[in-house]
C-alpha cells in the first residue's frame, strides 16, 4: 500500500513537471493583481442581540374581575390605547361612599365652628366655663382632621377607580396574552397580563473586546459612529444605525464592553432576541494602498510579496502590513500603486523566475479591481 502511495505521488510529479515544461520558456502559471488605492473602513464585528428599547410588563394594581381585553395577541398599540377592563363597580361604590363621608364630616365640621364662635362669646360674658369652650374648640379641630382623611380616602377610591381601566404606557407590540376575559386579576401579580415591547426604534446590543474601547471613546467624540447589522442568516439584508451607549464598566469576567445601537427598524425586520452581525465603522482611510492577503508571504525577516516586472520575472519585495480589511490588507510600505503581484502559485516561486500569468495579466487586474466590494468579508491571510 505504501508503495502504490508514493508511486501515485511520483506520477502526480511528473504530470506537474511536463504542464510546467509546456509553458514557454518554463514559465510557472501564477495569478496577479494589481496595488490599488481605495477608501478602507476601520471597523469592529461582533454578533449582537437584537433588544427593544423600552419594555412594560402589564400588571393589576387593583383586584377585580376582568371583564373586556381590547387588543389581540400581536397587535400594535399606541400610548394612551386601551388594554383592559376590570369591573369598575366595586371601585364605583368605595367612590360614592368615601364622598359622602366627606360630606357628612364637612356638615359636622361647619356645626363644630359655629359652635365654637358660639361659646366664645358666652366665655367672654361670664356664661360659660372655659372647659366647655375647649372641649367645643377641640371637636372643630377633629372634625377638620377628619375632613383631611376623608379627602384623602375619596382620593384613594377615585385612583382605584381610575386603576380598573389599563391603558398602555409606551407604544409597541403587544406579547402573549395571558390572562383571558373573566379571570380574577391579582394586583401585581408574579405573571403580568401582557407585555408590551417597543420596536420602532429598536436597539442592538453586542460587546467588543476592551482593547477597542479608547478608539471607540476617541472616534464617537468626532460624532456619531455609524453601526451596520446583517441578520446572521440572511448577509444581504444590511440596516443602518448609531451607536448610543457604551457601558460605563468593562465586564471582568469576558474582558469586553458593552454597546448599544439605535435602529429606526421601520420596515419591522429587527425583533427582540433576534442575533444579527454587527459591525461598527471607526474610520475610514482614504486613498490607501491595498492588495489581497493571500498575497502576502512571511518569510524569516518579515513579510513579503512576489513582484512582476515588465520581463515576466519575479523578484521578492519586503512589505510592512498594515491591518486587515475583508480580503484585503493595507500596505504601509514597500509597494506603490499598479504593481503587479502574485496571488497564486507563490511556492513554486523562486526570485527570477519567468511566470505565465493564468487567464491574461489584465483578467488579472480586473479580478483585483473588480474585488473592492469584498473588502467587508472575513480576510485570509497567508501564501499559497
Amino acid at each position: 500500500m505504501r508503495h502504490t502511495a508514493l508511486l501515485a505521488a511520483f506520477a502526480a510529479l511528473a504530470a506537474a513537471c511536463r504542464a510546467v515544461a509546456a509553458l514557454p520558456d518554463g514559465a510557472v502559471p501564477v495569478t496577479v493583481a494589481a496595488v490599488e488605492q481605495r477608501s478602507v473602513p476601520q471597523e469592529i464585528s461582533a454578533i449582537g442581540t437584537v433588544t427593544p428599547i423600552q419594555t412594560v410588563a402589564v400588571r393589576g394594581q387593583v383586584s377585580g374581575t376582568l371583564l373586556k381585553v381590547a387588543f389581540q395577541e400581536g397587535d400594535e398599540v399606541q400610548s394612551g390605547q386601551l388594554l383592559f377592563q376590570i369591573d369598575p363597580r366595586p371601585f364605583q361604590a368605595a367612590l360614592d361612599m368615601a364622598q359622602a363621608n366627606l360630606a357628612k364630616d364637612r356638615a359636622q365640621l361647619v356645626n363644630a365652628r359655629q359652635q365654637v364662635t358660639r361659646y366664645q362669646q358666652l366665655v367672654q360674658n361670664n356664661l360659660a366655663t372655659e372647659e366647655q369652650f375647649d372641649q367645643l374648640k377641640a371637636n372643630a379641630d377633629a372634625a377638620e382632621a377628619a375632613i383631611v382623611a376623608d379627602s384623602a380616602a375619596v382620593q384613594t377610591a377615585r385612583l382605584n377607580l381610575e386603576y380598573t381601566t389599563i391603558k398602555a404606557q409606551i407604544a409597541g407590540r403587544t406579547g402573549s396574552l395571558l390572562l383571558r376575559e373573566g379571570n380574577l386579576v391579582p394586583v401585581n401579580g408574579a405573571t403580568p397580563l401582557v407585555v408590551v415591547n417597543q420596536i420602532r426604534p429598536i436597539a442592538v446590543s453586542f460587546s467588543v473586546p476592551q482593547k477597542y474601547l479608547d478608539d471607540i471613546q476617541r472616534f464617537s467624540a468626532r460624532g456619531h459612529l455609524a453601526v451596520e447589522i446583517r441578520p446572521t442568516e440572511d448577509t444581504s439584508a444590511v440596516q443602518l444605525g448609531t451607536l448610543t451607549f457604551i457601558n460605563n464598566q468593562v465586564d471582568t469576567t469576558t474582558g469586553t464592553i458593552q454597546l448599544k445601537a439605535t435602529f429606526a427598524n421601520a420596515d419591522r425586520k429587527l425583533w427582540p432576541g433576534e442575533f444579527v452581525a454587527a459591525r461598527l465603522v471607526l474610520n475610514v482611510e482614504r486613498d490607501v494602498l491595498t492588495i489581497p492577503s493571500q498575497a502576502v508571504m512571511t518569510g524569516q525577516s518579515g513579510s513579503y510579496v512576489y513582484l512582476v516586472n515588465p520581463d515576466r520575472s519575479v523578484r521578492t519585495q519586503e512589505v510592512t502590513v498594515g491591518r486587515s480589511a475583508g480580503d484585503f490588507v493595507v500596505i504601509e510600505k514597500g509597494l506603490a500603486r499598479g504593481q503587479m503581484v502574485v496571488t497564486d502559485g507563490q511556492l513554486r516561486l523562486v526570485p527570477g523566475a519567468k511566470v505565465e500569468v493564468k487567464g491574461g495579466a489584465d483578467s488579472g487586474r480586473a479580478a483585483a479591481a473588480g474585488g473592492g466590494d469584498s473588502a467587508h468579508a472575513p480576510a485570509a491571510r497567508g501564501g499559497r
